[in-house]
């Protein structure tokens, strides 16, 4: 009988993830099919018992439902749990589990540019759900140093006290990011600033950004951001939020199925989703 996977989120019409999977589930020779499916935020408890009721073998969690999800379901792994988030959902005997394959995914493609990030002070632009993961995961992975630039400095001082994992913090604000922006080895924005339509939108000035930094971003529509053309243009090394997503991805089919699938083949699906 043919597996049936989905993704859930308001709105969902643009996700890349279906055309991604159900590659994978051809090219693996699975018999399965992923569905995408519009859950507005008042009916996303029976949705979820829905999902349940038809032996629905996982599916993944987009915006606005990461948070909201959790309740809903029947156990957490540890990181989800203390992240706060979910992102996957695996049936296990009957049970939907919750797992957050956003930071671990983040960082998979993070460590194909850096060797190592054990030594990095890094800064995080935001303090949101995505923000949340990859700070949780960063500490948990022992960098050297992580900070975070945020509009709300309360927002961010609480994402450091409420992470379980030691390392050394603080929340600061534009001025003063943008003065010690030197400090810095690793820049990661995870704000929606730079997202189409608003792609001449900048978080913050680079003008101190040394030249063998590394600026991440994890908006992948468009691919180069504001902020990546600005930090190219000064030399600095950039990632887009293409290798991030491609990950999480990945981690999600591979806790499906048991098999790390092919990440260039599918970076080619989504690119030529985006017509890149």
């Amino acid at each position: 009988m043919k597996k049936l996977f989905a993704v859930i989120g308001d709105p969902i019409a643009h996700s890349m993830s279906p055309a991604m999977h159900n590659d994978l589930f051809q090219v693996y020779g699975i018999d399965a099919h992923y569905q995408p499916l519009h859950v507005r935020r008042e009916n996303l408890k029976e949705a979820v018992i829905g999902l349940k009721a038809i032996g629905t073998a996982g599916f993944n969690i987009t915006i606005p439902h990461k948070e909201t999800i959790i309740p809903l379901l029947d156990k957490l792994d540890p990181l989800a749990e203390a992240i706060g988030a979910v992102n996957t959902v695996v049936n296990e005997d009957g049970k939907f589990v919750g797992y957050n394959t956003d930071g671990s995914g983040y960082l998979q493609g993070l460590l194909t540019l850096l060797p190592t990030i054990k030594e990095k002070n890094i800064l995080i632009i935001g303090a949101g759900g995505a923000a949340r993961a990859l700070y949780f995961t960063l500490a948990q992975a022992g960098v050297n140093r992580l900070d975070i630039c945020n509009r709300t400095a309360q927002k961010a001082e609480q994402l450091i006290n409420e992470c379980p994992f030691h390392v050394p913090s603080a929340a600061i604000g534009k001025e003063e990011a943008e003065k010690k922006l030197a400090d810095y080895q690793l820049l990661i924005q995870t704000t929606p600033i730079g997202m189409s339509p608003n792609i001449e939108s900048l978080p913050l000035s680079l003008h101190n950004l040394e030249t063998d930094a590394l600026v991440s971003d994890i908006i992948y529509n468009p691919l180069e951001t504001k902020i990546l053309r600005e930090a190219k243009n000064k030399g600095a090394k950039i990632q887009n939020g293409l290798d991030m997503f491609v990950y999480q991805g990945a981690l999600a089919f591979e806790k499906w199925t048991g098999i790390f699938p092919n990440i260039e083949r599918m970076k080619n699906i989504v690119l030529n989703q985006l017509g890149g």
